[in-house]
């Protein structure tokens, strides 16, 4: 799954090497805070976006059997408390909007997210590995979003960083 990232600007390894040298622990906790919080309408937005995404199946064949959902757990909503902000001061400071493998239940594989944003999610019916069927997504849902927070992040991360820099100057 594609992350979201921001980060490596010669601005911000300029402004972060000059943070360190000049001792300002509560200026840079501050650039952290206000860059995660530039990220956080993103992540809210994606979680919003898999949530509310409208899957359509294929449909049951007639004369086959069907049955409750063996997992009580809803997948989408798995998928979207997985989505995590991961804001960073060191080698490469910047801000990461990412879906986190860690937090994904054992029996969702990271690929079933990847084909969702590519419009099709291929699965064994209730895990029967012998039967497979297809279920379908809007294509490029997760880029989509991104892109349409993309203008917004890139100038709030640039305000942070001009008022971080006027502060230590």
């Amino acid at each position: 799954m594609p992350s979201f990232q921001i980060i490596g600007t010669g601005q911000l390894l300029e402004l972060q090497r000059r943070l360190r040298a000049a001792g300002h622990e509560n200026i840079r906790s501050s650039m952290q805070r206000r860059v995660r919080r530039a990220a956080e309408p993103l992540r809210n937005d994606l979680q919003n976006t898999v949530r509310t995404l409208p899957m359509r199946s294929q449909g049951r064949a007639s004369g086959k059997r069907g049955g409750p959902s063996p997992t009580k757990r809803p997948f989408r909503t798995s998928i979207a408390r997985a989505i995590r902000i991961s804001v960073r001061t060191g080698g490469s400071p910047g801000a990461r909007v990412f879906l986190d493998k860690g937090l994904l239940p054992p029996d969702i594989p990271v690929g079933a997210v990847t084909q969702m944003n590519n419009g099709r999610l291929r699965h064994p019916v209730f895990g029967n590995r012998r039967r497979w069927t297809n279920q379908y997504t809007p294509s490029l849902w997760w880029d989509k979003t991104v892109r349409q927070h993309t203008p917004r992040m890139t100038a709030e991360v640039a305000r942070v960083v001009d008022d971080v820099r006027r502060r230590i100057e």
